[in-house]
């Protein structure tokens, strides 16, 4: 059984990931946060009493399933609701900076030139543009495996699939992303 202090450990150390996760599939700073939060309560109001190995899948399985949730509520609402904004284009202030968040080891921004570091955020921005640009369940399954260094067995049970599905939403997310950014004349 977790105890309180392995539980506000172990969501403190998902909290950035599960909030990156979810801005890539929602791409609503306000609704990512509010999906985060949610699955963080609904993991400790239910499975606080389970032992500190079984936190990381239940709360996957938690994060997919409050996505999937807020994505039925948008499609409701939409259905109902005829709201002109959501025909406009998206604000400069509600985008998602990958790079505000990307945390560098102490002195390698130093050591790098301006021109090298202004080359490495247009190509992480191009990146970020890509993998939003994915299928959802494909962005999911490649943000599961490579962002949240999840594994096949571990990233099927928390998609709710077989682990064939998972190898082939990653396979077509990689080939998808290699040919976007190969057309863009980026080399990785």
């Amino acid at each position: 059984m977790a105890t309180e202090r392995e539980l506000s450990d172990f969501l403190k150390s998902v909290e950035k990931r599960a909030f990156k996760r979810s801005i890539y599939h929602v791409r609503d700073e306000e609704a990512a946060l509010d999906i985060v939060q949610d699955s963080m309560m609904k993991l400790a109001e239910h499975y606080g009493d389970k032992p500190p190995n079984e936190l990381p899948m239940l709360f996957q399985r938690i994060l997919s399933n409050c996505t999937l949730d807020w994505f039925r509520r948008q499609k409701t609402r939409n259905a109902l609701f005829s709201n002109m904004s959501d025909f406009e284009s998206a604000s400069e202030d509600g985008d998602f900076d990958l790079l505000e968040t990307y945390s560098f080891a102490e002195g390698s921004q130093q050591a790098e030139s301006a021109e090298d570091s202004t080359r490495r955020a247009q190509t992480l921005r191009q990146i970020e543009s890509e993998i939003q640009e994915l299928p959802a369940r494909q962005r999911e399954a490649f943000l599961m495996r490579y962002w949240e260094d999840m594994d096949v067995a571990e990233t099927a049970a928390a998609m709710g699939c077989s682990e064939g599905s998972v190898k082939t939403h990653c396979s077509r997310a990689v080939q998808a992303l290699s040919k976007a950014l190969k057309a863009k004349g980026i080399q990785l």
